[in-house]
């Protein structure tokens, strides 16, 4: 594909309302493909529209942009944005009311989408496909339910709305975080359970929305030890073999970030980030430490942007919400 505009694997964060000369130096890099906002990225309307037409001045083909914003308590922009609820709501609600739930879904995933189009925001990082089983802190009242069917039918239909909007749908956190105990922002969570257990739980969501045409995913720092020790995240097992080949997904990979206590259980940033692309990941985040991100480009120096991963990643951009000719 001698004519694919290459996209760096790497999505990084800046650290203030506005871009320093060193945030310009380092997006520039070709490594470098997408920017993840966050919280502090955010002070008023104005100036995140200023930051993200800023971000897309960089370079061409233009950086992706994303950010978590599930509703719940993973909304990073709050004041001027909807008050989203958390996906745990509208599992509830679906109990009492199946057409209620779902219609409510598809208007949380627009309202999201519109919101965040406005401003030139490619990706949600959302929906969670995680199964709440009632063990997982982390994960709790950001799934949609403790039923596979509940949340795959709220999945859907929150997608859909997203879709409506223009935006892409980020399923997470691949294979399924919901079962372990233990927080893989600060350690590395293990989950003892045969595949076929697997198979039957976690994975159900995936395979559903997968078979819809989900346009990305991203991936858990959980080890499953009856599959294979290397954490899902960094793990050829669980992304070129169960993931692209047993399931058929063919779009865009996202590494949980590899500064989190699950991945840095494994070895040090360039250790972490080779095996990750080694696995099959198309983008990796790495946030909340310039120093490893800057330390990381220079040791990946000779990795150049994969043309097939470049042609998924096209895919992310935002388009023009149905029904606009904008």
């Amino acid at each position: 594909m001698p004519d694919t505009p290459l996209i760096g694997p790497l999505m990084i964060d800046v650290g203030g309302l506005e871009l320093t000369p060193e945030d310009r130096e380092l997006l520039a890099h070709p490594l470098v493909g997408g920017v993840i906002l966050f919280t502090r990225n955010y002070r008023d309307p104005e100036q995140l529209k200023r930051l993200c037409d800023d971000i897309h001045g960089i370079k061409s083909p233009r950086l992706l942009v994303a950010v978590d914003h599930e509703g719940g308590r993973i909304q990073r922009f709050r004041v001027g944005f909807s008050r989203l609820p958390a996906m745990r709501s509208l599992g509830q609600r679906y109990q009492e009311s199946a057409p209620m739930a779902l219609d409510e879904a598809r208007t949380v995933g627009r309202t999201i989408g519109d919101e965040l189009a406005a401003f030139g925001i490619d990706l949600p990082f959302a929906p969670v496909l995680d199964i709440d089983h009632g063990v997982s802190g982390v994960i709790g009242d950001r799934a949609f339910a403790d039923d596979r069917d509940t949340l795959v039918a709220l999945a859907r239909a929150f997608r859909s709305g997203l879709n409506a909007a223009g935006l892409a749908a980020t399923g997470k956190h691949y294979p399924g975080h919901g079962a372990v105990t233990a927080d893989s922002h600060h350690e590395l969570p293990v989950d003892r359970r045969s595949l076929a257990e697997i198979e039957r739980t976690e994975l159900m969501p995936f395979r559903a929305l997968i078979e819809d045409g989900i346009e990305s995913l991203m991936t858990a720092h959980v080890r499953y030890t009856a599959v294979d020790p290397t954490p899902a995240s960094l793990s050829r097992r669980w992304i070129k073999d169960i993931l692209r080949k047993q399931l058929g997904f063919q779009g865009v990979v996202f590494s949980d970030d590899l500064s989190m206590g699950g991945a840095a259980a494994i070895g040090d940033m360039e250790t972490r980030a080779r095996m990750a692309l080694d696995a099959g990941s198309d983008m990796l985040l790495v946030c909340n430490d310039r120093a490893a991100t800057l330390g990381l480009v220079d040791a990946l120096r000779n990795v150049r942007p994969r043309p097939t991963a470049s042609v998924r990643l096209q895919t992310l951009y935002r388009r023009p919400a149905q029904g606009s000719s904008s």
